[in-house]
Order: structure tokens, then sequence, then C-alpha cells
């Protein structure tokens, strides 16, 4: 007899998923299982995320195989998932110094994905000061912002209020951030029972070692409808961002909402945000009045480029 069911991709490894079904009477079962065809053959077809159906058949060969994936509201190449709702950005405030360039391009792709950004700083106890300048960034830009520290537990209350509240009725969140600052430390931290691996910073090169080495989602809110599901993934460096060839240069003011209101008040309607000075350009006067952050502004020329000459060269 052939049975058919729905659930989640919540892990893969080495060719095989677990995918997480609810049964209609709220017990979960964990089904470890290979892509049927072509899923198996093209990585891009099956994320950490998708919304699967499973086809289970004693009598075949492989007996449980993921045979479809349900319709995608949104999908990332980096953290390589699918269906989020919610971004929490991790960088420290020390140890290793954080590049703002690559949390600001995570938050561009989040709202371009129509994923909710959130911004977390951590290591506060290394930096305090700096901690606090860093949120404020953030905070400045209407973006849900904390400052934690694993250590002195400073943060993480309020932060788990906040997922708590947030991360239900099935909605779908990851922490993603550059290795070494302390991802699945926090994780640990907000829900002990994830018990995931961690490791310390290199002293030497002040970089952190890839403590995890796959996307893997946890229930944190039980079963049912206020099951809520949170991803720990990989640490990621500069390079994933070289090209950084996600969307248009089209596309690029409307993933930074702290920019895009002045924008309609220079002079000139293709005003480009980049090299104009402030008696033409709002978003630049408006930088210089301190109601954006330089940062921000900088990350906005830099990825503008970017984006510019990649459309250039096609």
């Amino acid at each position: 007899m052939i049975i058919e069911k729905l659930g989640k991709v919540i892990k893969g490894l080495g060719g095989l998923y677990n995918v997480r079904v609810e049964n209609d009477s709220g017990e979960v079962e964990i089904y470890t299982c290979r892509a049927k065809g072509t899923l198996h053959k093209n990585e891009e077809k099956l994320y950490i995320g998708d919304n699967v159906r499973i086809t289970i058949d004693d009598e075949t060969p492989d007996g449980i195989v993921i045979s479809d994936v349900c319709e995608r509201k949104n999908s990332l190449i980096r953290p390589p998932m699918a269906n989020l709702d919610y971004l929490f950005i991790v960088f420290a405030a020390k140890k290793p110094m954080p590049v703002l360039e690559v949390v600001d391009k995570l938050i561009a792709i989040a709202i371009h994905n129509s994923i909710k950004p959130v911004v977390i700083v951590t290591k506060q106890d290394l930096g305090d000061n700096l901690a606090k300048e860093y949120a404020e960034i953030y905070e400045r830009a209407g973006i849900d912002t904390f400052v934690t520290s694993s250590e002195s537990k400073e943060g993480v209350a309020e932060l788990s209020e906040y997922i708590k509240s947030n991360i239900a009725s099935g909605a779908t969140s990851a922490f993603a951030g550059a290795s070494g600052v302390g991802k699945s430390t926090l994780m640990n931290a907000l829900f002990p029972e994830l018990e995931l691996m961690t490791s310390e910073i290199s002293k030497k090169i002040e970089r952190g070692r890839h403590t995890t080495r796959h996307v893997e989602i946890f229930d944190i809110n039980g079963k049912g409808e206020s099951a809520g599901f949170l991803a720990d993934t990989p640490g990621f460096s500069l390079v994933d961002f070289a090209r950084f060839d996600f969307f248009s240069v089209e596309d690029l003011p409307s993933t930074f909402p702290d920019i895009l209101p002045f924008a309609v008040g220079c002079t000139y309607a293709d005003c480009a945000h980049v090299g104009e000075g402030i008696a033409d350009c709002a978003v630049a006067r408006a930088a210089a009045e301190g109601k954006i952050a330089e940062t921000r502004l900088e990350s906005y020329r830099s990825i503008y480029r970017i984006l510019k000459e990649k459309k250039n060269q096609y």
C-alpha cells in the first residue's frame, strides 16, 4: 500500500533528509529518507525548510522517498533554506570584529525575500560600548535589535521572549552570521535542550571554527498551532558575497528601508545616492545630518556599485 504524507525538511546530510511529519492527532514523526529522481540529482531543488510530500511504499527498494516539493514562498542561497519568516542576523561586538557590510547585505537579502530581519549583537561583555553603538545603527534603521552576552546572560531573556512570541503558528526562522560570532552558543543559552556543539575562537587569528557544518531546524514551541521552527546555520565569510547577485540594482532601494524615505527628496529623479553631493541628494544630506547611519549608506553604495557593474556586464 502506498501512503503519502506532508512534512517539512529539517535536516539534510550525505544525501539523506530528515522530514518532520505532524499527524492529525498532533503526534510528530521524523522520517529519514532520500529524494526521488530529479530532486536527488539537483541540490537546488530541495532545501532545508522545504515543505514536501513523502511517499511510503514498503514494496519498493527505497521504501520512503521525498516525492515532491511544495511551492516555496522564498528561498536563500546563503544560508541554504526555504520558507523563512525571520532571519536572525548575528554578529559579535568584538572577536571577531564585525564587517557591517556583510550584515547589511544579509538584511537586504532578507527584505528582498519578504523575510523579517532581526539583528543580534553578541559578546556584549567583550565590548559594551561597541555593542551599544552597533545596536543603535540598526535600531535607527527600524530593525528589531538585541544586544546579548551568552556569558553574562545579558539580553538573553528578552530575546527568548521575542522568539517565543513571534516564532509560532508554523513560522520558520534561522540564525545566520559569520563564523565565530557565537550563534550556537547563544542558541544553547536560549534553548539549553538543543545542546549544540560550540567551539572557542582561535586566539591567533580571531576567527571561529565552523562548529555548525549543516543547516538543521529545531522545534522550539511545541506542536500543533503553537509549533515554531528555528535553524542554526554554518558560519561563512566575505567570499560568499563576492558577486552579490541576489537581486538587481533596481531592487536595491527597497531593501534599505531607512534610506528609501529620503530618496524622494532628491533634486533629480534618477539620483543613485552614490556620488551626489548634499545639495542635490537628500540621502547624502540625511546621512550628514545623522538621520541615516554612515555605515548603512556606505553599504548601500558598495552594493550599488557591485550590482551596477553586474548589470553592465550583461
